[in-house]
């Protein structure tokens, strides 16, 4: 099963409040690895965005109103994130409004069980630190310069670094398929391994060479 870190920006802190989403930006993996499937969307959310939002995302009202509505990308959002295994950092924020906004237009709602909260994962394991994503990023010198504003992509692609460091695993390059089937046929019956014993007139000859070679001047 693929992965997709998953990000939103909104008007505010409550879908219930009346707040809306204004950004969706989902990265696909493979094994952690990047597969270069992209689902990215800025959001006409038909409300005002309050100046609090505005200074943390940067989205005005003005720059919104001529984007595609919810309703019109919601097809495409679950054609690219269903029956995935979604990485989220405080999880029941993101997926609150996303159930919330699908709800509205009777389509399926996102399940559960397939949402991974990176937030809970940090808390269990660091107890008592700070574990937003700028901490963690921080935490694991993840370079945070880019990040001027909170912006969905780009916290999808810091979340996959600080995720890779909260699982204690190396940054994943490389399809191990082939490694892992080397590994089953080591342990099957078809290794057989061979010791090559050196005889002592190959000894003696390799000492003759060294003593009489070694003294040339090669270069």
């Amino acid at each position: 099963m693929n992965e997709i870190f998953l990000d939103t920006e909104t008007t505010g802190l409550s879908f219930k409040n009346g707040h809306k989403i204004v950004e969706i930006a989902c990265v696909e993996t493979k094994d952690l690895i990047p597969t270069g499937r992209v689902f990215h969307k800025l959001i006409n959310p038909k409300r005002d965005v309050p100046n609090d939002a505005y200074e943390i995302h940067g989205f005005s009202s003005g720059f919104l109103k001529n984007k595609e509505t919810f309703e019109e990308i919601a097809i495409e959002f679950l054609n690219f994130v269903r029956e995935k295994k979604l990485i989220i950092h405080n999880a029941p924020f993101d997926i609150g409004f996303l159930n919330g906004e699908l709800g509205l237009i009777n389509q399926e709602l996102i399940k559960k069980e397939l949402v991974i909260d990176s937030l809970e994962i940090a808390r269990n394991k660091f107890p008592g630190s700070p574990s937003s994503l700028d901490a963690l990023c921080k935490r694991f010198n993840i370079d945070l310069s880019r990040r001027t504003k909170h912006n969905a992509l780009l916290d999808c692609e810091l979340l996959r670094e600080v995720y890779i460091n909260l699982l204690d695993v190396k940054e994943p390059r490389f399809n191990l398929s082939n490694h892992q089937n080397e590994k089953k046929l080591l342990k099957g019956n078809n290794y057989n391994k061979k010791i090559a014993y050196i005889t002592e007139e190959e000894i003696k000859s390799h000492k003759d060479f060294l003593k009489k070679e070694l003294k040339k001047n090669f270069y």
